[in-house]
């Protein structure tokens, strides 16, 4: 876990001996991905199940259902830039979910690195290293060069032995669904992490109301196994559904009771988010969001709470894993101002030819920053437009010459700021206001003039319905548009 840029998936890369940072939008993570490896400690072979959790502020959801998940947790931090905004954010949710950390200084092999510096920082920030007056282990590395990464290894397994983690594999598997994604060949396929039990073929998984036959289990690599225990990242495909990331699933023995379950589960009701209040606000405008994967749909929200306007109320209307169909975008017509937006996924040919016919906007993205960009950039237009008064000057009526009409002539004194012949005027008599009125002509010793300062007297005609008294106030307004 930790900054966008201070190398969790390079590290990964490293361990793995793979390259995903390049095949990945814009080089950010944007869903947690569970791997697992196998490496040699003590002279005994060991299995740790790694979860890369995106580091952009936008998936904060995401990295604190990555640490509720993990036993351990790796917090990056860059020798070269030290502690981040998304570095505590981090270092947050690693905290509240009580998962013991360590703290693993990367970037060791760059010009600008300095350990020193970048320890210090980390103590200023209430992170307590080990043999600087505190216990949390840290490793300075270079996941780029992997320098240091087998003593980091060590690291993680002393920490797991000292955690004395147990698990009894002769019960059934529960655990918590990763991800999950629809594919037009395969259906509805999850990642899930098993924590407790064992998985295997033959019986079901239930997680929220969807379920699904466990006919094939496959590993982190893409080969079939027939049985996983925990920790074991793996994938199942036929769910009846698309569960959400973080739903925690359990094992049943058969097709009746996944039925029995996830219908149990179904009765639950879905909450509607809606963002702002809609009691108050002068605009709901409602949101369809379709995504590759499930919790993607976590940091969109997240993104959506800071567009959060007194004058609006977004309303999720539907979210969904998919391409954009024609369907949804006839859920969206029957909202005025829908917006439909969609991460990493295609947009039927139909859906963009009804969404053309009745004007419906569509913004589909790679990079979620870019979404949250186009969503910023098309709530702000459909923000209702105010007008204000606002006040330029105030003046005290002194005496009424004349009357003709809805015309009158009166003298006064400027109180505060300026009254002009362009602004029009509320006149104020016992500190309400009684009527409207515009200044026709304006003179200052008997001389036309445009406006009149601070504590000059006028006189002007003013054409107003209402009549004036000496003694009432006038104000000069300007009309402000936000």
């Amino acid at each position: 876990m930790g900054h966008i840029d201070h190398g969790k998936s390079t590290l990964l890369d490293y361990i793995r001996s793979t390259q995903v940072v390049a095949s990945e939008a814009g080089g950010i993570t944007q869903s947690i991905s569970a791997y697992e490896v196998e490496r040699e400690h003590e002279g005994i072979q060991k299995k740790i199940t790694f979860l890369d959790t995106p580091g952009h502020e936008a998936f904060q959801e995401m990295r604190s259902r990555g640490s509720s998940v993990a036993d351990i947790a790796i917090l990056m931090v860059s020798a070269e830039d030290g502690v981040k905004p998304q570095t505590l954010e981090a270092l947050k949710a690693i905290q509240d979910t009580h998962t013991p950390y360590i703290v693993a200084i990367n970037k060791i092999d760059r010009p600008n690195a300095d350990v020193e510096r970048t320890k210090s920082n980390i103590m200023e920030h209430g992170i307590y290293l080990e043999g600087l007056g505190g216990d949390v282990p840290y490793v300075p590395i270079s996941a780029k060069k992997g320098d240091g990464v087998s003593d980091l290894l060590d690291v993680v397994h002393l920490l797991a032995d000292m955690q004395e983690l147990t698990t009894d594999s002769t019960v059934s598997a529960e655990g918590i669904v990763i991800e999950a994604h629809r594919d037009p060949k395969v259906g509805v396929s999850a990642t899930l992490i098993i924590k407790n039990g064992a998985l295997k073929t033959g019986s079901y998984v239930v997680a929220g109301n969807a379920c699904a036959p466990v006919r094939a289990i496959e590993d982190c690599h893409g080969h079939k196994i027939i049985e996983a225990v925990a920790s074991t990242p793996v994938r199942i495909a036929g769910f009846s559904g698309v569960p959400a990331s973080g739903t925690p699933f359990v094992q049943v023995a058969s097709k009746k009771d996944a039925e029995a379950k996830s219908a149990e589960n179904e009765q639950r009701e879905k909450q509607t988010i809606v963002i702002g209040d809609e009691a108050t606000a002068l605009v709901t405008i409602p949101v369809l969001i379709k995504v590759d994967a499930f919790g993607t749909l976590d940091a969109i929200v997240h993104e959506l709470k800071k567009l959060e306007h007194e004058r609006i109320a977004l309303k999720l209307i539907a979210a969904d894993v998919g391409a954009i169909s024609e369907g949804d975008i006839k859920s969206a017509c029957a909202f005025n101002n829908a917006l439909v937006a969609g991460f990493n996924v295609s947009v039927d040919a139909s859906a963009r030819d009804l969404a053309e016919r009745f004007n419906i906007d569509i913004g589909v993205f790679s990079i979620i920053y870019e979404l949250a960009e186009w969503l910023s950039g098309e709530v702000q237009k459909r923000i209702p437009k105010q007008t204000t008064e606002q006040v330029v000057g105030r003046a005290k009526i002194l005496k009424v010459f004349s009357v003709v009409k809805d015309k009158q002539v009166a003298g006064g004194r400027v109180l505060e700021g300026t009254i002009t012949l362009k602004h029009p005027l509320s006149i104020i008599r016992n500190g309400e206001a009684i009527g409207r009125g515009k200044i026709k002509t304006l003179q200052q010793s008997k001389v036309d003039t445009l406006s009149v300062s601070l504590d000059q007297e006028f006189g002007m005609q003013i054409e107003s319905p209402t009549l004036l008294s000496a003694g009432d106030e006038i104000h000069s307004f300007d009309m402000i548009e936000s």
